[in-house]
């Protein structure tokens, strides 16, 4: 298995590196020309792949354009899937996530969600350091799929949609503030009662 996901991993790299694309992610001319892009893990390899991959798409990635791409949370869980007869060996699960959020003006939140992969390996008691490169080596192919899933999200979303979301989002902040005011002057206007004195007993 580890030789089959070497032959794999080499070949996807080397198509990459030639400039090949998998069908279907290169088929469609970004409708989105600018965006910033940040990440909790602000020098992570998700953001720096997702950075490198608008930009070959002639998407700007910069600070203060009008909408931010922001990936607010990725996480990687494992668990053993099964075990050999001898249990010596075990096939591990492993699962990655990310959560994105696109914000606009005013740092509005215009949409969220989430996007995950998940992929196995055999976890060889008896090859330790062979079975944890594998683990590395599919944890990369792992990113590099998130990757690209969001940027075909992204390659989905037209600047129109975003406007439409901001004056949607614009409207249920103002809506949220009026009622909050309206509530704190409801609060002010009711009467104070003062404080109630108990009598002093006479010594």
């Amino acid at each position: 298995m580890m030789k089959r996901n070497l032959l794999v991993i080499g070949l996807a790299t080397l198509l990459s590196a030639c400039g090949f694309q998998l069908r279907g992610t290169g088929d469609t001319e970004f409708a989105l020309k600018e965006l910033d892009v940040s990440a909790r893990n602000a020098y992570g390899s998700t953001v720096k792949d997702v950075k490198t991959a608008l930009e070959y798409n002639d998407v700007r990635v910069y600070p203060g354009a009008p909408y931010s791409l922001i990936i607010s949370d990725e996480r990687e869980t494992q668990r053993t899937a099964s075990y050999t007869s001898a249990a010596r060996s075990a096939e591990q699960e492993l699962t990655t996530s990310i959560t994105y959020e696109i914000r606009g003006s005013k740092n509005l939140l215009l949409m969220s969600n989430q996007l995950d992969v998940q992929n196995f390996y055999v976890q060889d008691g008896n090859n330790l350091i062979g079975s944890g490169e594998e683990a590395t080596m599919i944890r990369t192919e792992m990113r590099r799929d998130l990757v690209q899933q969001l940027v075909q999200r992204l390659r989905l979303i037209t600047p129109e949609r975003l406007d439409e979301l901001q004056q949607v989002a614009e409207a249920k902040a103002k809506a949220d503030a009026d009622a909050l005011e309206a509530a704190r002057q409801r609060e002010a206007a009711q009467p104070q009662q003062s404080p109630v004195q108990l009598p002093i007993p006479a010594q």
